[in-house]
């Protein structure tokens, strides 16, 4: 079914409920595929690698960046600033400083966006623009999820990747949040309290489902790009091609093995 559709069909369904709820229920489906990408079935079950890990953080600054700026320059907008919480739930610093701990003080010179992220970016920068009420769906989906399963992914990542303390992990620590059960509870108040119009209503349910499938986006070209590299490292183990193949998602690969051998840190991207 095409995601407006769907997000159509539940609004119907779903009239009188809370804004909240309706995008439970309209991204239902959604939310199922996106656990069940590959990508995150091996992070679930702790098969995810440092160049994995480092790959992913790359990819989450740059989407964090893109909406947290959005946020911000929105903050007074009357859909946004109910659910405007800098303070409790930014994620940009701490990215940051778990992106410094892996790659280095030099680590924005080694980030590459391919496709999906930019597509992702592009989206965030353009609702922020042009319909900043939009901006709900997207800080609903990332943020509550991230807070959500912050605790149990991060244990999974410090025992995936042998971490002895909780440095390179500052993204899924939220201390601004003494209980994330009732945090979340204020912030779906605070979003049910949202004065939308029915038409922006649908639009917003809309939004929700386009931003599950950014997601699931981000996550598939993540594990393409992941595969290509793998199997780039092992060709190269046994005789170095000629010529470099044309696609840009192999070149984007080779550069990655490239790097990786020569200055052991690489060029990391999502």
């Amino acid at each position: 079914m095409h995601p407006m559709k769907s997000a159509r069909k539940h609004d119907t369904e779903d009239i009188g409920r809370d804004l909240s709820e309706q995008i439970k229920s309209a991204t239902q489906d959604n939310h199922v595929r996106a656990e069940n990408t590959q990508l995150m079935l091996n992070y679930q079950k702790g098969q995810i690698s440092l160049q994995e890990y480092k790959v992913l953080l790359c990819s989450l600054y740059e989407i964090y960046k893109a909406l947290e700026e959005e946020l911000d320059r929105n903050a007074s907008h009357p859909a946004v600033a109910p659910i405007y919480f800098p303070q409790e739930l930014g994620r940009l610093e701490p990215l940051e400083q778990d992106l410094e701990f892996f790659l280095g003080s030099d680590w924005k010179q080694k980030v590459i966006i391919p496709s999906a992220t930019h597509r992702y970016q592009q989206r965030l920068r353009r609702i922020g623009k042009e319909k900043p009420e939009l901006l709900v769906a997207h800080a609903y989906t990332r943020y509550l999820g991230d807070l959500s399963g912050g605790q149990v992914l991060g244990k999974i990542t410090q025992k995936a990747l042998g971490l002895t303390s909780r440095d390179g992990l500052s993204f899924f620590s939220f201390p601004g949040v003494t209980s994330a059960t009732r945090f979340k509870q204020l912030y779906r108040s605070r979003m049910n309290s949202i004065e939308l119009t029915e038409e922006e209503r649908v639009e917003v349910l809309e939004e929700a489902v386009t931003a599950f499938e950014l997601n699931i986006q981000v996550f598939d070209d993540l594990q393409k790009m992941l595969s290509i590299t793998t199997e780039t490292a092992k060709q190269s183990h046994k005789s170095p091609p000629a010529v470099f193949p044309s696609s840009p998602v192999v070149q984007f690969a080779v550069g990655v093995c490239v790097t990786l051998v020569t200055i052991g840190a690489g060029i990391y991207a999502l």
